[in-house]
Parts: C-alpha cells; structure tokens; sequence
C-alpha cells in the first residue's frame, strides 16, 4: 500500500504537536490515550528538543491548543459516551441492530467533527513553526513511516498460530 506524502506528513506534524499538546492540556484531556500518558510531559519535552521550539513558539502553540480545548472535550466526551453504550449493546444479551446502527452513526459524526477541529488546531501550530522546524518535522516523521511500515511487513511475514 502507498501512502502519499501529504498524508505522511499530516501525521507527521500530528505527532510532532502532540507534545506541544500537552503542554496547553496536561494529563486531564479526555480518552484512553490521553489517560495512559501518551499525551504525557516525556513527549512534550521529546518534540520541543527535536524541532528546537523557542518559549514564544510554545506559548503561541500553548494558546491554539488552549483555544481548541473548549471544542476538542465535548468530543472526546461523546466519542467515549458512544463507546460505553456500544459496549452496552453489545454485552446486553439482546442485540438491536437498529440502535447499534444510530449509535455507529453518532460515533461517526463525533469522530469527523473531532478530527477536522483537530486538523484545524494542528494546521494553526504548524504556522508557528519556522522553515528549518518544517524540515525537521518531515524529515522525523519519514523515518518514523519508515520503522513503522517496516514493523507492519514484519508483522503480516509472520505466521499465525496453529490452530
């Protein structure tokens, strides 16, 4: 499978502003990730080495992502409402194929609102950052694709267990 460059980028610059992130949020963003520390002061500290951030940047950073907090919450919220009650469902003893259907719906609706905010908040931070920091982050986040494509065919050579 390809994957374009603009995409590889995109997540790039995603994970790069993670860190920065969690300068601006802490540890109290909603969702499992955010709770089990991958949002954590390690990778603020490990982003804002790589890319050489000044305190002006952070700051400014600092404030977009504050900004954001007020839309990004609710949805990370729902996200996890949805989730719960789709767990709920399913684990009911009674199926219903019609509310899991609306609650897949909701979901959906939630997760396309929270990654375009998202996209939104990233595209601001990364006008913060100065040409060298751009190159820097494409460059980090290449290698990054690199090691995790590899794993992934590492992964698909490897046979499944015997049955």
């Amino acid at each position: 499978m390809k994957i374009s460059s603009s995409k590889i980028l995109s997540v790039a610059l995603s994970l790069a502003l993670l860190g920065t992130i969690a300068l601006a949020e802490g540890p109290r963003m909603a969702g499992p990730a955010h709770e089990d520390g991958f949002f954590g002061e390690h990778s603020l500290e490990f982003f804002a080495d790589v890319l050489n951030l000044s305190d002006a940047q952070q700051a400014q950073i600092k404030q977009i992502m504050h900004s954001s907090k007020s839309t990004l919450e609710p949805l990370f919220q729902q996200e996890m409402q949805n989730r719960k009650a789709m767990m709920q469902l399913a684990m009911s003893g009674t199926f219903d194929e019609a509310k899991a259907q609306a609650l897949a719906q909701q979901a959906s609706q939630a997760h396309v609102q929270l990654e375009v905010e998202h996209a939104r908040t990233i595209s601001q931070a990364y006008q913060v950052l100065t040409a060298d920091q751009k190159t820097k982050l494409a460059q980090f986040m290449a290698k990054r694709e690199l090691r995790m494509q590899e794993h992934m065919q590492e992964h698909m050579q490897q046979k499944p267990d015997s049955e």
